[in-house]
């Protein structure tokens, strides 16, 4: 993020970041076991991963990742839902501070390569 401290710059950024960027910051937390694995503490969200919520009403449930909005910050999980006044279903969306990856979609070679660089580098030096 910005280096200034200033929270109106903090707002700022997160409001005009290019959707390249917003990837990046729509990280969550992986799972312990995910953590160990990859040696690593985050890792960019994305459809297909199976999540848990850890805060806010909807705190332990879990669901695998529907849809990805980068322009909101926000996340639809599979099962967490509410019905509106007219009957209609719809999803709630979860920003992803709140949730942990429990386990990954790897079905994109490109991101299981990206996984792999950390281990492969500490392994190096």
């Amino acid at each position: 993020m910005v280096s200034s401290s200033k929270p109106s710059k903090q707002r700022k950024f997160l409001r005009t970041a290019p959707i390249h960027k917003r990837r990046k910051i729509m990280s969550a937390h992986l799972s312990m076991d995910l953590r160990l694995k990859y040696n690593r503490r985050s890792f960019p969200i994305r459809s297909g991963d199976v999540v848990q919520v850890v805060r806010g009403d909807y705190k332990g449930m879990e669901g695998k990742v529907v849809k990805v909005n980068h322009k909101d910050y926000r996340i639809t999980v599979e099962g967490i839902t509410r019905e509106r006044a007219d009957g209609r279903t719809v999803f709630i969306p979860i920003h992803p501070s709140n949730v942990i990856i429990k386990k990954l979609n790897l079905d994109d070679k490109w991101r299981l390569e990206r996984l792999g660089q950390k281990i492969a580098v500490e392994k190096r030096g």
